[in-house]
């Protein structure tokens, strides 16, 4: 529920009885006009209201004072990977996000109890062990259902990844976020929330380094963590790169705890090509964001909780109960059921996808993310290939002029960006 629920029912009355009077011919207008200037003097107010003071000391926008508020950390964990493992662990973690994605997507949103009743539907488990064969709306959700797949399918969550992947070969790993932001008006043909905030904002001619503030209420959602796999694929083992990488990318979006959500996840999946346990990732990740800020705070919750708690369900009771009111796009609540999926998975990659969908939130996101993590941590040998033999080597996007890859060759690509970047650290 929302955080100022009984005004946005009053509000939504209003316009109700607004429409029946207008349809009823009498006289509203005097009164929506005063409606519309009393929203609209709030809604700049607002605007213009900065954060608390203790929020703009602990939760920077500057890449160089975020680092300064850094706890310590590893920030290079090796610089040796062998071609073999390398190619391994991204074929890994770049499947792993497609499964998640592919897994979450025809319940995105979705209440625990929908889900529940799809899966009875479907006489299917719940979590799932495997893709949906069965949806409310098969025709739009075709291309996600067992049995239809013939390619990971058209999805916000992974055409940023490869968006990521082309920007590293057209600009380098000295890519700007003016590059980013070159690449966006290049490539991208629809975007939501934070991200079709600041495209619309670039198209009006605001500078890179403004359009993620200018009008932007979703500047500290989920959009920028889904962004930053691409980032760790390219710096593996070097957190701090990959932190930096998101960073940059993030900053023409999102702000505070939407860019810390995207260096976090970055520099955790970048210390999973490493590392043995997820966990440990999340905790190395925890290393590149402000010790102070709220995504720090949370996650660190999230860590203490998780060996408390019994089921899936308790998980998701727990993030309803501590972030009541908090949209379910946001960054901070999805982040910490990610880690309760990892947590929870217990280094299964069929477990941590199904029960982090079953949690729910915006579950595509937190489930590509957790299967990402987890691929690069097992590789791809360790990903049951019910869960990538169905793509048949075939990636679709909505990307102008690059609607459909390889995954063998996105694969190799990302191998060649990281042996660049591996090398030349």
């Amino acid at each position: 529920m929302p955080y100022f629920a009984k005004i946005q029912k009053a509000l939504e009355e209003t316009l109700l009885w607004a429409d029946l009077r207008k349809e009823q011919q009498a006289a509203v207008a005097p009164i929506v006009k005063d409606l519309e200037h009393a929203i609209t003097k709030a809604q700049r107010r607002l605007v213009h209201m900065p954060p608390s003071s203790k929020t703009m000391k602990s939760e920077p926008d500057d890449l160089e004072a975020i680092r300064a508020l850094r706890p310590k950390g590893p920030r290079r964990l090796t610089t040796k990977i062998s071609f073999r493992e390398l190619n391994a662990k991204i074929a890994g973690a770049f499947l792993g996000r497609a499964a998640g994605c592919t897994l979450g997507h025809p319940v995105e949103g979705w209440a625990v109890a929908d889900m529940e009743q799809l899966a009875k539907r479907a006489k299917t488990a719940f979590p799932p062990t495997d893709y949906w064969p069965v949806h409310p709306k098969p025709e739009e959700m075709k291309d996600y259902l067992r049995g239809n797949i013939r390619a990971v399918p058209v999805d916000d969550d992974i055409a940023y990844t490869l968006l990521g992947l082309l920007i590293l070969e057209q600009y380098g790993q000295g890519f700007t976020t003016d590059h980013v932001a070159a690449a966006w008006k290049d490539y991208l043909t629809l975007a939501y929330t934070a991200e079709r905030v600041a495209l619309d904002n670039l198209q009006k001619g605001i500078p890179p380094s403004r359009a993620g503030e200018m009008n932007n209420p979703y500047h500290e959602w989920i959009g920028a963590d889904i962004r930053s796999d691409p980032w760790a694929y390219a710096a593996p083992g070097f957190p701090e790169r990959a932190a930096e990488f998101a960073y940059r990318d993030a900053y023409l979006s999102h702000r505070r705890n939407g860019i810390y959500g995207a260096m976090f996840f970055a520099a955790a999946i970048s210390a999973a090509f490493i590392v043995e346990d997820p966990i440990e990732a999340i905790k190395i990740g925890l290393t590149e964001i402000p010790r102070g800020c709220r995504l720090a705070h949370d996650i660190t919750w999230a860590l203490k909780t998780a060996p408390t708690l019994k089921s899936w369900r308790e998980a998701r009771e727990a993030v309803d109960k501590r972030f009541s009111g908090m949209h379910p796009v946001h960054t901070n609540n999805n982040a910490c059921l990610t880690v309760f999926g990892l947590y929870l998975g217990q280094g299964d990659f069929t477990t941590t996808i199904g029960v982090t969908v079953a949690m729910g939130l915006d579950n595509d996101c937190t489930a590509a993310t957790a299967g990402s993590l987890l691929g690069a941590v097992l590789g791809k040998s360790r990903v049951p290939a019910h869960w990538w033999k169905p793509f048949r080597n075939r990636v679709n996007t909505y990307l102008r002029n690059a609607e459909s890859f390889s995954i063998s060759d996105v694969i190799d690509r990302f191998v060649r960006v990281a042996s660049s970047v591996i090398s030349s650290a």
